[in-house]
């Protein structure tokens, strides 16, 4: 692979990345615009190296959406419902503790928690879910929330997104969610998601969250109607950020699922485009150490090659998965673990199960071997 990059007219992009330096907007359009893929995915994977090593990781967890009722319509969405929908759907919080017991049996360390914004539900539900789903279990891991939902939370509150954070911190949260960044460029951002936060508002809350102590992580939704200037921008303001307060875990691109909403695409992220954003993504973002390759949205076979590109996490189990599915994935709504250890072992890395910090829970052994199969997910 070093020899592909010495004979590309990537080279000097190589050196840089050698030489630990940072590379700049202009080379992050070269990287994009490159046809030589394989120079491109040999330059992440050395990045990824010095990083992580051999390790690649998942997480053993449960998605779980308290509703899809939603005030806002986001025209890439697929899941959001109005009360008037008859297939909106509303969970107790005694239903999240019985799929949170449900899921405990199964292994799982994080409950990873979003939903619409809510018309009518008062800050208190939110509260009372936090508390109660770590009542069921103090170790198991709260990663709940968007930045859009925490200033809609924020406003039924009525006090400042520090005060709410803090208050939800201290009912039980502990990590926030990164979805809901799309694409930061205000001009696609009207275009595809008029009414929601804006970028400044998104990493405003985050900043907040990174300076009481709390991670999070942060996504970018591509292919639909951005350039990919537009896809650099948003990068380097996620650098930027991470600069500023260092409070990202990891990074996750999200492939846009055009079938069943109302932004069409003509072209939908093709596999090319997928290894190649998550290739610029570990190169350009040198203040991430994890770039995650989300197998909901590529499907674990891509996702698997990936591993290759710069990406060293597949995500989770999942269980549950809603917001991909109703946009038209085709992938499943969950993997067993022993899915995600044998895709992880067949590229020649080492499976780590991780936790929501991406710190390592348990080390498997780095080939394949004889061994009885975990309890299906």
């Amino acid at each position: 692979m070093i020899l592909a990059i010495r004979n590309s007219q990537l080279n000097d992009l190589y050196e840089k990345v050698v030489d630990g330096a940072r590379i700049d907007e202009a080379d992050a359009l070269r990287l994009f615009e490159s046809k030589d893929l394989n120079a491109v995915g040999a330059i992440a994977d050395f990045a990824r190296q010095q990083k992580v090593g051999n390790r690649a990781s998942y997480i053993v967890n449960r998605y779980l959406n308290y509703s899809n009722y939603c005030i806002l319509s986001c025209k890439f969405c697929s899941f959001a419902r109005k009360k008037r929908d008859d297939d909106g759907f509303q969970l107790s919080i005694e239903e999240m503790v019985q799929k949170a017991r449900e899921a405990l049996k199964l292994g799982i360390t994080e409950l990873h928690i979003v939903g619409g914004l809510h018309p009518s539900l008062p800050f208190s539900y939110y509260l009372g879910m936090l508390r109660a789903l770590k009542a069921v279990d103090g170790n198991l891991q709260l990663k709940c929330f968007t930045a859009i939902e925490i200033l809609h939370l924020a406003w039924l509150a009525k006090k400042s997104t520090s005060e709410t954070l803090a208050e939800l911190k201290t009912a039980g949260l502990d990590s926030l969610t990164g979805g809901g960044a799309e694409i930061f460029d205000p001009a696609v951002r009207k275009q595809i998601a008029i009414g929601k936060e804006s970028a400044e508002e998104y990493l405003a809350v985050h900043d907040e969250w990174h300076q009481m102590g709390g991670r999070s992580t942060c996504t970018m939704l591509y292919g639909h109607v951005e350039s990919l200037e537009n896809r650099i921008d948003h990068l380097r303001r996620l650098r930027e950020q991470q600069d500023r307060s260092g409070g990202f875990t990891g990074f996750i691109p999200l492939p846009y699922q055009p079938e069943n909403n109302e932004i069409p695409v003509e072209h939908p992220p093709s596999g090319y485009d997928q290894l190649r954003t998550i290739a610029v993504s570990r190169i350009y973002l040198d203040n991430f150490d994890h770039i995650t390759a989300y197998w909901v949205g590529m499907g674990l076979k891509l996702a698997q090659v990936a591993l290759n590109h710069g990406a060293d996490d597949l995500h989770g189990t999942i269980i549950e998965e809603h917001i991909f599915r109703m946009a038209g994935t085709q992938s499943p709504q969950a993997q067993t673990e022993q899915a995600m250890i044998n895709a992880i072992r067949e590229t020649g890395r080492q499976p780590v199960q991780r936790n929501t910090f991406y710190e390592p829970i348990f080390e498997h052994g780095p080939v394949m071997q004889s061994e009885p199969e975990l309890p299906q997910t």
